[in-house]
């Protein structure tokens, strides 16, 4: 049985999805919840594309040390070095560097010839290896190069000593057949590739990340590059959790394994659908929410039979809950605490303290708290910025009927502690109250995106809230979460909001500093 390595990179690649707008503390949450999942490998950012990617790469990478944490550097010397200032105190400081060789990309977008290409990549992974003692190198958009080149660059690169070289599938264009067959052939033909690890990046532009990724671990490699939930550029990424349940199911075929703690995955796409925003389609594979249900009248008599008639899958595999009540309104501090590190947080007593008063407060309103409750009010606190002054949602009051025009009355706390009421009209409710609290802050938004589930099921459930705006300038997500909607929708505007207020402080310190 052979060991695949898992190399994740949901907080640099999963973070390109259009609308994704992770802060550091939520990139750290969800960096110690892959860590607990088990991945070999996280790609923790890019450090030299910004100085908050830095920062957050340098975080994670001074947190982990169950995982090899990673980042990503074009073919430049200052990349690198900038790269290793992040990485250099991690347990395993590891870089990953890429450098394009389709003709296509050498040609428009490097404007380089296939010799210049070659060189830039060898110096630099010899510059990189002078410093970091695990160097990966990508060509990118490999499904598309000339098969020959790649012997030639590959072969160079490895003297440079690079420890693993990534095939990607970069715009998802290849078939399992064909990329199976390239990473057959570049074992064959490359003379020093019992070297190296082999690593893929599948993109699923043509639905055929998980396939593809599939096929080249039954053609050699023993790395699979991926993000939780499939999230990505374009179309995504292959999905990490649907390539690791596959290897478990179908050992009998595959015959390899990953390390991941498959009773971990349902957390992890929990937690990373809710910081992101992005939510999980019900019928996506292993981690939707309809991959265990069954409404057909045969397959449900089948499954009450014998479960494995339509289900190759347990709930239990991946760490699905009854999602029965797991806390009371009798429940005390010790058993919450103990229940929030069963789910993965470990707050600070005061982010605790906090939390505990949610819960008590939802038990006075909910028939029953799920685990799904537990996780949102979790997290929610978990990742909230509590040393800067933000704008807080006091009261709101909303009038509605058919015929009569939509009014919202909304008292909030400014950043200067001044209490602010205003009163706006809008063509529905949530208008109104979007319209409302655009009065009393001094910026202009814009509402660019508004995205409304429930988390569980009953009419008591919660709702979850999720908009992108852009406020000063800056393009921001939001999230809030409340048992009315409403409540929920006003909530995660203003979270939007208080993310720039945030982010423009910190920046503030740190040049101060």
């Amino acid at each position: 049985m052979q060991k695949i390595n898992i190399f994740d990179t949901t907080l640099r690649d999963g973070e390109q999805s259009i609308g994704v707008n992770l802060n550091e503390l939520e990139k750290l949450e969800i960096a110690k919840q892959l860590e607990r999942l088990g991945v070999d490998i996280m790609e923790a950012g890019f450090p030299a594309s910004s100085k908050g990617d830095f920062q957050a790469v340098q975080t994670i990478a001074n947190s982990i040390r169950n995982s090899s944490v990673t980042g990503l550097a074009r073919a430049h010397k200052q990349d690198i070095d900038i790269a290793w200032d992040a990485l250099k105190d991690s347990v395993e400081p590891r870089l990953h560097i890429f450098l394009a060789t389709s003709p296509i990309h050498m040609t428009y977008k490097l404007q380089k010839t296939p010799d210049e290409v070659l060189a830039s990549a060898v110096e630099a992974v010899k510059y990189a290896k002078q410093k970091f003692p695990q160097v990966q190198w990508s060509a990118e958009d490999a499904s598309r190069s000339d098969k020959w080149f790649l012997v030639k660059i590959i072969t160079e690169v490895i003297k440079a000593g690079a420890t693993v070289i990534n095939l990607p599938d970069t715009v998802g264009y290849s078939t399992p057949a064909e990329y199976g067959n390239l990473f057959t052939f570049i074992q064959q033909n490359v003379p020093n590739i019992d070297q190296v690890i082999l690593s893929a990046h599948c993109h699923d532009d043509l639905g055929m990340a998980t396939a593809n990724s599939l096929a080249a671990i039954e053609n050699g490699a023993r790395q699979i590059e991926g993000t939780i939930n499939g999230i990505g550029e374009r179309a995504g990424n292959a999905a990490l959790e649907e390539i690791a349940v596959a290897l478990h199911i179908r050992n009998d075929f595959y015959k390899a394994k990953t390390g991941l703690k498959l009773n971990e995955i349902k957390h992890t796409s929990q937690l990373i659908s809710k910081l992101t925003g992005m939510v999980v389609p019900g019928n996506k594979a292993v981690v939707g929410a309809n991959a265990f249900a069954h409404e057909s009248g045969i397959h449900q008599d089948g499954v009450l039979k014998e479960a494995s008639t339509y289900e190759i899958i347990t709930p239990e595999l991946i760490g699905v809950s009854s999602n029965s009540l797991v806390l009371g309104k009798h429940s005390g501090r010790h058993a919450f605490k103990q229940k929030a590190l069963e789910l993965g947080f470990e707050l600070t007593p005061e982010k605790l303290k906090e939390a505990f008063d949610s819960f008590k407060a939802l038990t006075d309103r909910k028939k029953e708290v799920t685990e799904d409750d537990l996780f949102t009010i979790l997290a929610d606190k978990q990742t909230e910025q509590i040393n800067v002054k933000t704008y807080e949602l006091q009261n709101i009051q909303v009038q509605y009927g058919t015929n009569n025009v939509p009014t919202a009355t909304v008292v909030v706390k400014a950043p200067d502690g001044r209490f602010l009421e205003e009163a706006a009209t809008g063509a529905g409710s949530v208008e109104a109250i979007y319209n409302t609290l655009s009065r009393m802050i001094d910026e202009p938004i814009e509402l660019m995106d508004y995205k409304l589930q429930s988390i569980g099921s009953g009419r008591d459930a919660l709702a979850d809230a999720y908009v992108k705006v852009k406020y000063d300038g800056i393009e921001s997500g939001g999230r809030g979460s409340a048992q009315d909607v409403l409540e929920a929708s006003a909530r995660a505007y203003l979270n939007a909001v208080n993310r720039v207020i945030v982010q423009e402080e910190i920046k503030k310190e740190r040049l101060h500093v």
